[in-house]
């Protein structure tokens, strides 16, 4: 007699950084495992063993570099001296020693609003594709109500490099930017889209790169030089 043992083994998929908030999904495998046991057919013992995984159509693809543990970038943004500087010594720079605030805020916040001279390469997008993945990060977000999902942007790093050449000057910015200072609550800093983009900057050769503190939030607040496409 042959025994079948089918089990259902969950596992935890999150979806790319998103800057509110970052949604789960949970994938299931299926994996059946077919025991063998002793058969007796004309005095000779047979064993019979069928291992069989099927994996869900909506698999996640391999973890990307901006996926990367926080703990894992901070240590490399620290080892390669990616220096925050708040948004006066930025305006500065920028002025003085042709500084260029590189703002990877999404295309459309951009237009709204941004650092006057700045330059726009989105490091999340609204989601493209309809594969079985995206579909399935499509309706996570729906679930909380966003109906506008991003993914990371595959084309982050060779629309920067055909904007700006290697040791170019840079300052990285997002909305609020964060923080590899260690507090009480938060003893590795805290992670931030601008990070994320200067962390994949210094990896693919950037030399020269920094992080706006505080962010374009501050900018606003201190009311620095603006412009607008819209």
């Amino acid at each position: 007699m042959v025994a079948a043992f089918t089990s259902i083994s969950p596992h935890p998929l999150s979806s790319s950084l998103h800057h509110k908030f970052q949604p789960s999904l949970l994938a299931y495998s299926l994996s059946s495992t077919t025991e063998s046991t002793n058969l007796s057919n004309t005095g000779r013992n047979l064993s019979t063993c069928v291992p069989l995984r099927i994996q869900n159509a909506a698999t996640k693809p391999a973890k990307s570099p901006a996926e990367e543990d926080w703990k894992i970038k901070r240590q490399v943004l620290l080892e390669k001296k990616v220096r925050s500087v708040d948004v006066k010594e930025a305006l500065r720079l920028q002025k003085e020693n042709n500084f260029v605030i590189l703002d990877v805020r999404p295309e459309a916040e951009f237009k709204e609003a941004h650092p006057a001279g700045a330059i726009n390469v989105q490091i999340y997008r609204l989601i493209k594709e309809w594969t079985a993945w995206d579909i399935a990060r499509r309706a996570a977000f729906a679930f909380f109500g966003i109906f506008q999902g991003t993914e990371e942007n595959p084309e982050f790093i060779q629309s920067v490099e055909s904007k700006l050449p290697k040791d170019a000057k840079i300052i990285v910015a997002c909305s609020a930017g964060g923080t590899t200072r260690p507090t009480q609550n938060l003893p590795e800093g805290q992670q931030s889209r601008s990070f994320i983009a200067a962390y994949l900057l210094v990896l693919n050769g950037f030399k020269n790169v920094y992080h706006l503190d505080g962010g374009i939030y501050k900018w606003f607040k201190e009311d620095l030089p603006l412009e607008s496409e819209e």
